[in-house]
């Protein structure tokens, strides 16, 4: 009598090789379901009830219920250890992303000790909104402007005051930059103004004064930024170069600028020992 022998190890792996295609067939119909509905109803991408904010949320709550399983120590519908904390439902939170709102089933345990790291307590905004603002706000937006574009795209109703925090929050960020410190000794210091267009109230040509560095390693670094009130003036460069040196700059080797009339004295009298470099381009003009 003939009979076939299968080890163990190979029956096991052809378990798990039928559960990952069974798992992907159902993964592929969902996903099918969902362009059927999007083609059907007309349903968008983004906003509620947009295709991308019904995956995201799939994609959320699965790494939620990943933060679950790990923090209590057993998958869903495993036995917990004797006396084990436990699964207790779920509650539901509804969180502002990049593609729109998303409500999402948070997993809850008895104990009331789980804390998500993906969407923390509190939080009502995913990582990317809060940029999207902002990137809004630097282009010129007004917080009303700002308030009616989320709306427009994203389906999603935000208050001003939202809008203002998250700007606040940059802003704050910006201050700290401002006035980091600086090396005492840079090889050269690189300094000019642009003029570029700024709204504030209405929009207008403003001089905007840059300080590039270049430190003893030859590394560059934006040592400073400055929006002024009118045009370039050699008083007002006084001004920005006496900060960089209450920020740490002790001594410059070289100190490239342009022509701009008083400049090099403004240079000479915060660093008497730096040697002046008229940039190139404007020794070409005037050469013209």
């Amino acid at each position: 009598m003939g009979s076939s022998y299968e080890h163990p190890h190979e029956i096991g792996e052809q378990q798990v090789g039928a559960e990952v295609a069974r798992t992907q067939e159902l993964e592929q119909q969902l996903t099918d379901r969902q362009i059927e509905r999007t083609r059907r109803d007309g349903a968008g991408l983004v906003g509620r009830d947009g295709l991308l904010g019904d995956l995201v949320k799939r994609v959320i709550e699965g790494a939620l219920e990943a933060e679950m399983a790990d923090h209590l120590g057993c998958e869903r519908g495993e036995r917990p250890s004797a006396g084990g904390n436990i699964r207790n439902g779920s509650s539901k939170k509804t969180v502002l992303t990049d593609v729109g709102p998303v409500e999402l089933d948070i997993p809850r345990d008895r104990a009331g000790s789980f804390s998500p790291k993906i969407v923390p307590k509190h939080t009502r905004r995913l990582e990317g909104f809060d940029q999207a603002v902002v990137s809004l706000h630097a282009k010129g937006l007004t917080t009303g402007e700002i308030q009616a574009h989320l709306a427009e795209i994203y389906d999603v109703d935000v208050s001003r005051d939202l809008i203002s925090r998250a700007t606040e929050k940059v802003s704050e960020e910006l201050d700290v930059w401002r006035m980091h410190p600086l090396d005492r000794v840079y090889a050269v210091i690189m300094i000019d103004a642009i003029v570029v267009k700024i709204r504030d109230g209405a929009v207008a040509n403003r001089p905007v004064y840059v300080a590039v560095g270049i430190n003893l390693e030859g590394e560059r670094d934006v040592l400073g930024m400055w929006v002024g009130t009118g045009g370039e003036g050699a008083k007002t460069w006084m001004t920005w170069l006496t900060e960089l040196k209450n920020r740490g700059v002790e001594d410059v080797l070289i100190a490239c600028c342009d022509g701009l009339k008083g400049l090099p004295d403004s240079i000479a009298a915060i660093w008497p020992l730096a040697d002046m470099q008229l940039c190139v381009v404007h020794m070409v003009r005037n050469s013209l």
